[in-house]
This record gives C-alpha cells, structure tokens and sequence, in this order.
C-alpha cells in the first residue's frame, strides 16, 4: 500500500541518516520527506532538495494556516517542521515517505498517523559510545558536544514511546535490521 510513513528518530551521531539513505537506495518505494527551516541555506543546499527554506514570517504563517503535520521552534525564530503538501505530494506519487526528524516531531506524526505509520527510534549502544561517534566527526566543538549528548540523554527517554528501537551497535546489522522491518510493514 502506497502512502505509509516510516519516521525515523534518534540523538544526533546514532547513525539515524545514515540509515535512512541505505534504505532510500534499497526500497525503491520510500521516498525522503523534505523538511521546511527557517535558517538560511548552508553550503551548496537546495531549495525543495535539502530543505524548503522559508523566512521566520513565511514559517508562522504556514504554521497559522496549519499547514504543518509538525514543527518545532528550536530557538528563537529558528524553525523546522513538516509540511503537509510534502505528505500529499509523495503519496500522490504512489510512494512511501520516509522522515529523518527529531523525536518530538516524530512522536507527533506517528500520534496524527497511527497504523498508517511505523515509528522507528535509532538507539545508540551507550553515551560513551555517541560522545566517541561525536568527537570522531570533528565537526563540533567540546561545549556543542556536551550539549548534544545532554540532548541525546533525554531524546533516549523517549525511545519506548516509538514501535521500534533498533541500537545502532554495528552499522551493517542496524540497516539490515531497518529494511527487514520495514519491508514487512509495507507489505500489510
């Protein structure tokens, strides 16, 4: 059945995205929902490719016309959020969509959803194990890396409220583990 939603949720640096492109290249009905931002474009990022990137002002306005499934002010008039045409626009496709998003925002969707949706949490195999993942990306500074392990702590509370915890221990195993699940989600 076309049109169901697999959301995927997990702390930062648990190998959540990682996932969720090993599967977009193995099961060729899941196609990637685009979140809408309202931070600016970073890098080479695409409009309608990486994010929909609207003003503070466009994003309350959708968000007054409720036109998102979900969203979250993660800090003042930083936006990010899930807009409902994105939905429409897949399943009108005949396709699957498949969500790489936070875990409030996850929890929110499967709660709108239902059965319509499986909700996916990517565990890390322990603290210890996330703040090495993160310190070995070299991407984030020592005080952005306490804070997303703080934040990792308490997103892992929320895990038992997901159908699913996969704990990302070896790669291989959690992606292959991933598919096999939702593969046979989608056949019902």
């Amino acid at each position: 059945m076309a049109g169901k939603l697999i959301i995927f949720s997990a702390p930062s640096g648990a190998g959540k995205s990682t996932i969720v492109h090993y599967l977009l290249g193995k099961i060729q009905s899941l196609e990637f929902s685009v979140s809408a931002t309202s931070r600016k474009p970073r890098g080479a990022e695409q409009h309608g490719t990486d994010y929909y990137f609207l003003s503070p002002e466009e994003f309350r306005q959708k968000i007054e016309n409720h036109e998102f499934i979900e969203y979250e002010e993660v800090y003042d008039d930083l936006y990010y959020g899930t807009l409902r045409t994105e939905i429409d626009r897949i399943a009108a496709k005949g396709n699957n969509i498949i969500f790489d998003v936070d875990v409030k925002g996850g929890l929110n969707i499967k709660k709108q959803f239902g059965n319509r949706a499986l909700a996916i949490f990517i565990a890390p195999p322990s603290i210890d194990e996330l703040l090495k993942r993160l310190n070995n990306r070299a991407t984030d500074s020592a005080e952005m890396i306490a804070q997303r392990v703080g934040k990792a702590e308490y997103e892992m509370s929320f895990s038992t409220h997901f159908d699913v915890v996969i704990v990302n221990d070896v790669l291989e195993t959690a992606q292959s583990e991933a598919e096999k699940i939702i593969c046979n989600f989608l056949k019902d």
